[in-house]
């Protein structure tokens, strides 16, 4: 079976001298590793689905991107987080926002997926649903 691993380390555009050549290395690398941690998954015979999160997850994790351990503060100076995934086969999907617990967004949104009592889940909701599923939480 032949298959493909798109990603995208984020939305809109850079100023090329915002970005020191460390941090645009960073990124890269980053990209890399989500791309090779990804492309593994599907390698050994995983599913599209573990494929996506287990890349989102690297980007979740590494501060160089808007998202996860990088994501911008709100006005309000704290972090809310949203993720999404879905399911191309069945239509399944799960979906959080402003979470401010999860340490990988797209892991609460793929345990809503599966748990499949609920699409999308948001705030306080979201953040209960992680702590009851016992999902890593983010460092305090």
């Amino acid at each position: 079976m032949t298959w493909t691993l798109v990603i995208h380390g984020g939305a809109g555009k850079l100023d090329s001298e915002m970005v020191s050549p460390e941090q645009d290395a960073g990124a890269r690398a980053g990209l890399s590793r989500a791309l090779d941690v990804g492309s593994k998954v599907l390698a050994d015979g995983g599913s599209a689905l573990d494929a996506v999160e287990a890349a989102v997850r690297v980007l979740e994790d590494d501060p160089h991107f808007n998202s996860g351990r990088g994501a911008v503060f709100t006005h309000d100076g704290t972090l809310e987080l949203d993720a999404a995934i879905m399911d191309g086969r069945t239509r399944a999907a799960g979906a959080v926002a402003a979470a401010t617990a999860t340490r990988n967004p797209v892991g609460l949104a793929r345990a809503i997926l599966d748990d499949g009592r609920h699409v999308f889940l948001a705030g306080k909701g979201a953040d209960a649903f992680s702590l009851e599923r016992d999902l890593p939480q983010a460092d305090a």
